[in-house]
């Protein structure tokens, strides 16, 4: 049975994320902007980008699938979890990025997708990655005047990969089998289906 919010104090699902690139110069991220397909394309094309992965974090039901979260009832956020090389893509980019590729203004919602699995969020692995997102989140919030930034910054926490088939779904092609082109630097407008 899974673990829902306040049954146990040992729930995996509330664990920080103890993943850790094997390489000492590289770090991880999480960002939740929407449906996970278009944005982890759009961070794909990011030099210094070394590995990018869709799924869910932040809920409370332990190893969650897409129908499961779908349902809203596990808190979960369409995440994807970044592994970036910070010589190259200093995470100023990657925040960026992230205000550059969504609405932050909308609570749990992008567009035509809404629900709380679609939530704006930036989660972080340290504490230097909290301030500088702290830092971007006010820079962001003085150009947008009266609008109101909602998005969550929060410490990351466990990463559950989602399904084989919603990994690189933009690149592969989607359901359409239009390929999208995940080559660094590729400016090509980003079209997202399912």
């Amino acid at each position: 049975m899974a673990a829902t919010a306040g049954s146990s104090d040992n729930n995996p699902a509330f664990d920080a994320d103890e993943d850790s690139p094997s390489n000492p110069s590289h770090e991880f991220t999480q960002f939740g902007a929407g449906c996970f397909w278009g944005v982890e394309l759009a961070f794909q094309r990011v030099e210094g980008v070394v590995k990018t992965e869709v799924g869910y974090s932040q809920g409370h039901t332990h190893d969650p699938n897409y129908e499961l979260v779908c349902t809203g009832s596990t808190n979960h956020v369409e995440v994807i979890r970044i592994q970036f090389d910070r010589e190259i893509c200093p995470y100023t980019t990657l925040l960026s990025v992230f205000w550059n590729r969504h609405d932050p203004t909308t609570l749990s919602r992008q567009s035509g997708d809404v629900g709380a699995q679609y939530r704006s969020g930036i989660y972080y692995y340290n504490e230097n990655q909290a301030r500088l997102a702290r830092e971007s989140l006010e820079a962001e919030q003085s150009e947008l005047g009266d609008k109101k930034i909602v998005t969550e910054i929060l410490p990351a926490k466990r990463f559950y990969r989602a399904e084989e088939y919603h990994q690189q779904y933009l690149e592969k092609g989607g359901r359409f089998g239009a390929k999208q082109s995940a080559s660094k630097g590729c400016t090509d407008p980003i079209k997202c289906y399912g």
